[in-house]
């Protein structure tokens, strides 16, 4: 039996006056007026005001769809800190890898430069510094676990003790132990915890939020994968069957963050879909991450322009995430992108009050 799936669409710019005709997405600062229904390769729109009268009522799917995506996500308190979800947050990425894909490696093998950058980072408006160890481009070499520990648990550890709230960007189990003990609050797994055997059982034990990221064989490696009939349906039922496998393996759902894994085993068309329709995605009922700053799609549609040079096309991809309801923002260039943020924010703000 195919599933059915709900895409929120038609958003409005404020609730005021359309009781019962706009529904709020995830507790955030959109509202939208109806759904795009998927069900195999039939669609149809039906408005909000009409959901209740004619799936709500009569289909379990579309009503637990529903409550997900209209539900507010709640925060996470991590020790003194509080990530909140009501509103768009950046993480800034931060990579201590000679082989960055978008840095060159400058911060590689330099302890105290990669901290003074992750601070930095958190004064511009951060609200989470992703701290890795091991690139994850295409045709990157693995790294063994030795040489990523010895990268990051310096830079973890006083990331930590400056104040800085850190997740550890890594699919090892042993990297994610000594990131924990260093000090970082989450864990985020390029193969949704997948490559590595004993990783859940890490991240169960340490009860500390995981984000879990959607890539077409995470047991092999993030970019492998075949293509897709439906890259936006497939990408969601992916994360929902990984979400209840983590969750009866002991982990908490409300501690979940999901990232629909932009670039990793998909192509531009792919991409692009995604982002346009990342808001399908709130049904999964779990806080969204978006990390598609300075990806290889920027330079195809942007005549090639190299890593350093696709600021435009990053912010550009942001917005559209901020847009699609996204909560979390993986990001390179932290001020820009909380600047354009901050001053959607504004614009938000204003169409709420105006009259």
């Amino acid at each position: 039996m195919t599933p059915l799936h709900l895409r929120p669409t038609q958003f409005v710019d404020s609730p005021v006056g359309r009781d019962g005709e706009v529904a709020r997405l995830a507790g955030g600062l959109q509202w939208f007026a109806a759904y795009e229904v998927i069900e195999g390769s039939e669609r149809r729109v039906v408005p909000i005001a009409e959901f209740e009268r004619t799936l709500g009522a009569s289909e379990e799917r579309a009503a637990q769809l529903h409550a997900r995506i209209t539900a507010p996500r709640p925060p996470l308190t991590l020790g003194a800190r509080t990530l909140r979800f009501d509103q768009p947050q950046i993480a800034g990425i931060l990579n201590v890898t000679p082989d960055s894909f978008s840095d060159g490696g400058q911060l590689h093998d330099d302890p105290q430069a990669a901290t003074a950058a992750g601070v930095d980072m958190t004064i511009a408006g951060a609200a989470l510094v992703d701290l890795g160890g091991e690139s994850t481009r295409p045709g990157a070499a693995p790294t063994w676990e030795g040489d990523e520990i010895a990268r990051i648990q310096p830079v973890c550890a006083a990331l930590n003790a400056a104040g800085a709230l850190v997740s550890i960007d890594t699919r090892k189990a042993a990297v994610m132990e000594a990131a924990l003990a260093a000090g970082a609050a989450i864990v985020n797994d390029v193969s949704a915890l997948l490559w590595d055997d004993r990783a859940l059982e890490v991240v169960a034990k340490a009860r500390c939020p995981v984000v879990l990221m959607h890539s077409p064989d995470p047991a092999r490696g993030p970019h492998g994968g075949n293509g897709y009939t439906n890259v936006l349906t497939e990408v969601f039922d992916w994360l929902e069957a990984r979400i209840a496998a983590v969750v009866a393996a002991g982990i908490d759902r409300a501690k979940i963050i999901v990232d629909p894994g932009i670039g990793f085993g998909k192509g531009i068309q792919d991409n692009l879909t995604l982002i346009n329709g990342l808001a399908m995605l709130h049904g999964l009922g779990c806080p969204i991450m978006l990390g598609a700053s300075r990806k290889r799609m920027i330079g195809a549609l942007a005549n090639e322009a190299p890593p350093a040079e696709r600021l435009g096309g990053s912010i550009t991809l942001a917005l559209k995430g901020v847009e699609q309801g996204a909560q979390i923002l993986r990001v390179h260039d932290v001020a820009e992108t909380v600047q354009a943020v901050r001053v959607w924010r504004g614009l938000r703000d204003q169409a709420l009050v105006a009259r």
